[in-house]
C-alpha cells in the first residue's frame, strides 16, 4: 500500500497556511472568534507550541495536499492555553509535573473523512510520549464529548464557554492513552502505519518492546544494542562490530581473580546448585565494607531487590516522591506495577541537575510520604548529593518516611560516600548498592541492599532460595576481594570520560555536553536543530548505539542524548559516529522544524480552540481536542 499520508513537524512555510485555516475554522466555521481582517488567527500561546502536520497525496502533481495540523504546548513554555480560562486552583493538573497541553486539531473540509484526523492524533500522542510527557489535558467541544472520551480522554468536571461553543476540559495518562492505541484502535493505527509516511523525529510505535514483539507493559531501558546483536544469541559475532553506549555497563572486564573463578571449571559451575542463602557472598560484602551481617540482604541485581522491597512496602494507597530525572524502573514499579501516587521532586537544568537538600527537606516536611527514592550519584543526570548533604535531610525527615539510596555508581564519588552505615541503623533508611556496573558484572547480575537488622531479616524471609546463581556468588566474592584493580579502573574511567567530552565537544560547539560523575555523559542537542531521537537512530545506522533520556523526562525536552564511556577504541568510533550523524541531520533553512515566534495578540479576544473534525471521520485512535 503506498504511503499517501505524510506527518511531520511544521515549517515556518506552513504558518501562513495555518493560520489562515484556523481563521476558516474558528472565526467563520463555529464562530468562537469575531472575524479578524487580515484573515488569520493567532494567539500568544502560538510562541511555545509545537505544530504537527499531516499532509495527503492526490492526483495533481502539485504536491501534496496540507489536510491539517494539531498544535502541543510542552510544559517548557510555562504556561497554557487553558490558564487563560481557569486559574490553576480550579484546574490544579496544570501543576503537575510533564503535562502537555494539546489543542487546534484542525483538519481541511475536503480531509474530514480521511485518515488525516487520527494520524494527527497519534502523532501528538508519540510526540508527548517520546518527550517523557505524562499527561495531557485539552478542551474539547461539548458536543463531540463521546467521541473523546473513546480516546481514553476524561473530563475533570469543568467546562469553558467562548462564542457560540462550549467546552469540557478533559485529560489522561499518557501512558494509558497509549495502550488504548495499541489495544482498542490497534486496527486504526495499523492502517495509519502502513500508509504514513513518518517524518518526525521519532519512533512511530510507542515501545521498543512493541517492535520486538515483547511485552509493551515492561519499563523501558536501554539496550537495543543486544537486540542488533540477536536475543537468541545466535550470531553473537556481531557484538565486535556494536559499540554499546546505550546502556551503563562497564567498559573494562572483570577483576582476573574473577575470569579465573568462571574459567577454572564451567561445566562444575553451570550444574552445581549454589548455597541456598548466598552465605559466602552475605559474609564477603559483609566484611568488604565494614557491615554487620544481619543489615544485608542479596539479589539477582538491584532490580530484583527494588520489586521485591516496593512490592512488600507499597501499596496503591502509597504516596511516593522520586526526583525527576529518575532512573526509570522506580516509576515503572511503584506507577505501573503497584499503582502508588507519585509525586516528581524536579531537578534543573540550570541548577547543574544538583539536589537542593533544603528544597527537599521542605518537600518531605510534612510527612506525607511513605517512601523517597534518591538514586545518588543520580542516573541519567549524573550529579552527585554529598553524603553530608543527605545526613542532614535525613536527619531532619519525619519519621514514618522511607528512604531508599541506590547507590549504584558510588564507587565513582569514593565508597566513603555511601550511606550504607547509616542504613544499618536508621530504620527509615534503606541503601541498595548493585555489584554489576561498578563491577563489570552485568551479566551475571548480583547487588545487596543494606538496613537495620529488622528490615533485612524481613526482606531475607521474602527471599526466594538460590537468589543469585552459583556463577553470579562466584564472580562477586572474588570481585570484592580484588578492591585494587576497580580502583584503578575507576580512575580510568574518569579520564576516559573527559577525553570523550572533550572530543564530542570539538565537534559542535552549540552542543552542551555534561559530564557525569560516573561511566557516562549527556549531550543537549540546540532547540532549532534535529531531536534526540534523530540523533540515535542516525549513529545507530553506524552500529553505534546511545540512548535518548527523552522517555524518562519531560525536562530533556527530547534533545538530550546519555553515552556510556567506553574504551579509547570504541570512544573514537562514537565521536566519528556522532560528528557524521550531526552534519547529516543539519536540514537546509527552508526545512527547520519550527517553533512559531510569538505574534501579535488577535483583535477578537481569545477563546478555546475546537474539534471541527466531521461526524463521518474514523474513530480517533488517540487524542481529540478542541
Amino acid at each position: 500500500m503506498p504511503h499517501d499520508l505524510h506527518a511531520r513537524v511544521a515549517t515556518t512555510d506552513d504558518l501562513p497556511w495555518i493560520h489562515e485555516l484556523r481563521h476558516r475554522v474558528y472565526a467563520r466555521e463555529l464562530g468562537q472568534h469575531a472575524p479578524d481582517p487580515s484573515g488569520r488567527l493567532r494567539d500568544a500561546v502560538d510562541g511555545h507550541n509545537v505544530y504537527l502536520v499531516v499532509t495527503q497525496d492526490h492526483d495533481s502533481q502539485a504536491g501534496p495536499d496540507r489536510a491539517g495540523f494539531v498544535s502541543v504546548t510542552p510544559p517548557s513554555a510555562g504556561r497554557y492555553a487553558l490558564d487563560k480560562y481557569l486559574t490553576r486552583e480550579e484546574l490544579p493538573v496544570l501543576d503537575e509535573d510533564g503535562v502537555h497541553e494539546v489543542r487546534l486539531l484542525t483538519v481541511e473540509p475536503h480531509h474530514r473523512s480521511t485518515l488525516a484526523a487520527p494520524l494527527l492524533m497519534y502523532a501528538a500522542l508519540r510526540w508527548i510520549a517520546a518527550r517523557g510527557g505524562r499527561r495531557v489535558v485539552a478542551m474539547g467541544r461539548t458536543d463531540l464529548l463521546p467521541m473523546y472520551l473513546a480516546t481514553g480522554l476524561r473530563t475533570v468536571g469543568r467546562t469553558v464557554r467562548a462564542g457560540a461553543q462550549s467546552f469540557e476540559v478533559l485529560t489522561a495518562d499518557v501512558a494509558e492513552l497509549a495502550r488504548t492505541a495499541a489495544g482498542r484502535h490497534r486496527a486504526t493505527v495499523d492502517r495509519l502505519r502502513a500508509r504514513t509516511d513518518w517524518r518526525l523525529d521519532i519512533p512511530f510505535d510507542s515501545h521498543p518492546a512493541t517492535r520486538a514483539g515483547a511485552d509493551p507493559t515492561a519499563c523501558e531501558h536501554g539496550g537495543a544494542s543486544f537486540t542488533a546483536i540477536g536475543t537468541d544469541f545466535t550470531a553473537l559475532h556481531r557484538r565486535h562490530r556494536i559499540v554499546a553506549a546505550d546502556v551503563l555497563d562497564a567498559w573494562f572486564p572483570p577483576a582476573p581473580a574473577v575470569r579465573a573463578a568462571l574459567t577454572e571449571d564451567p561445566a562444575w559451575t553451570a550444574r552445581t546448585s549454589p548455597p541456598a542463602g548466598a552465605e559466602g557472598l552475605l559474609a564477603e560484602i559483609a566484611a568488604a565494607r565494614g557491615l554487620p551481617r544481619d543489615t544485608l540482604a542479596v539479589g539477582a541485581g538491584s532490580s530484583d531487590l527494588i520489586f521485591r522491597a516496593l512490592g512488600r512496602w507499597l501499596t496503591p494507597t502509597s504516596r511516593v516522591l522520586l526526583t525527576d530525572p529518575c532512573y526509570g524502573e522506580y516509576a515503572h514499579v511503584t506507577e505501573k506495577v503497584i499503582g502508588c501516587r507519585v509525586d516528581r521532586f524536579p531537578l534543573r537544568r540550570e541548577d547543574g541537575w544538583r539536589i537542593d537538600p533544603d528544597r527537599l527537606s521542605a518537600t518531605v516536611a510534612a510527612g506525607r510520604y511513605d517512601l523517597v527514592v534518591l538514586v545518588n550519584p543520580n542516573n541519567p543526570a549524573g550529579r552527585h548529593a554529598p553524603a553530608a548533604e543527605l545526613r542532614t535531610v535525613l536527619a531532619d525527615a519525619p519519621p514514618q518516611t522511607r528512604w531508599w539510596i541506590d547507590e549504584a555508581y558510588i564507587g565513582y564519588v569514593g565508597l566513603t560516600e555511601s550511606l550504607a552505615h547509616l542504613a544499618a541503623t536508621d530504620p527509615r533508611v534503606v541503601v541498595c548498592q548493585s555489584l554489576s556496573k561498578m563491577y563489570a558484572l552485568s551479566g551475571l547480575r548480583a547487588a545487596y541492599l543494606v538496613a537495620e537488622p529488622d528490615t533485612a531479616a524481613r526482606l531475607r524471609h521474602w527471599t526466594p532460595p538460590w537468589p543469585v546463581g552459583l556463577p553470579a556468588q562466584q564472580a562477586a566474592v572474588a570481585a570484592l576481594r580484588d578492591p585494587a584493580y576497580y580502583t584503578e579502573r575507576w580512575l580510568r574511567t574518569h579520564a576516559l570520560r573527559r577525553a570523550l567530552a572533550a572530543d564530542l565537544a570539538a565537534v559542535d560547539r552549540s552542543v552542551v555536553v555534561e559530564e557525569s560523575v560516573a561511566n557516562f555523559l549527556t549531550v543537549t542537542l540546540p532547540p532549532d536543530g534535529p531531536g534526540a531521537a534523530r540523533l540515535v537512530a542516525e549513529c545507530r545506522r553506524r552500529d553505534v548505539f546511545l540512548r535518548d533520556l527523552s522517555p524518562l523526562s519531560p525536562r530533556y525536552e527530547g534533545r538530550t542524548v546519555r553515552i556510556a564511556v567506553r574504551d579509547t577504541e570504541e570512544n573514537a568510533r562514537i565521536v566519528a559516529a556522532y560528528g557524521t550523524a550531526l552534519r547529516t541531520l543539519v536540514p537546509a533553512p527552508s526545512a527547520v522544524p519550527v517553533t512559531p515566534a510569538p505574534a501579535p495578540a488577535p483583535t477578537a479576544a481569545p477563546a478555546p480552540t475546537a474539534e471541527p473534525v466531521s461526524a463521518a471521520a474514523p474513530a480517533p485512535v488517540a487524542v481529540a481536542v478542541g
